[in-house]
């Protein structure tokens, strides 16, 4: 079945990085495009990062350039590294597929991300 298990979070200050990692097992890695989402305190879960299979990187707006997705098909696992963090990034992030076929039916436990002076 699929599993996908997210690592890398932490608590660090305004301006720092992180590098976020995904495992995943029982899935069509390689032949799907992949996501790292997000939820922050009293919002909905949100698409924030995408890479295609071709290794394309889309991201929302909101991130202005500081976030940088990547995957490694050989490991089935997908990164996202994440550069001059502020308060606002702070949320669980999960990664998932992306593209149109949406989400696999499961999560995994996401990992926490909380930038705080």
């Amino acid at each position: 079945q699929v599993q996908l298990v997210e690592s890398g979070g932490g608590v660090v200050q305004p301006g720092e990085s992180l590098s976020l990692s995904c495992a995943t097992s029982g899935t069509t890695f390689s032949l799907d495009a992949m996501g790292w989402y997000r939820q922050a305190p009293g919002k909905r879960r949100k698409l924030i990062a995408s890479i295609t299979t071709g290794d394309y990187g889309n991201y929302d707006y909101s991130l202005e350039g500081r976030f940088t997705i990547s995957r490694d098909n050989a490991k089935n696992t997908v990164y996202l590294h994440m550069n001059s963090l502020k308060p606002e990034d702070t949320a669980v992030y999960y990664c998932n597929r992306a593209g149109r076929l949406g989400p696999y039916d499961t999560w995994g436990q996401g990992t926490q991300v909380t930038v705080s002076s």
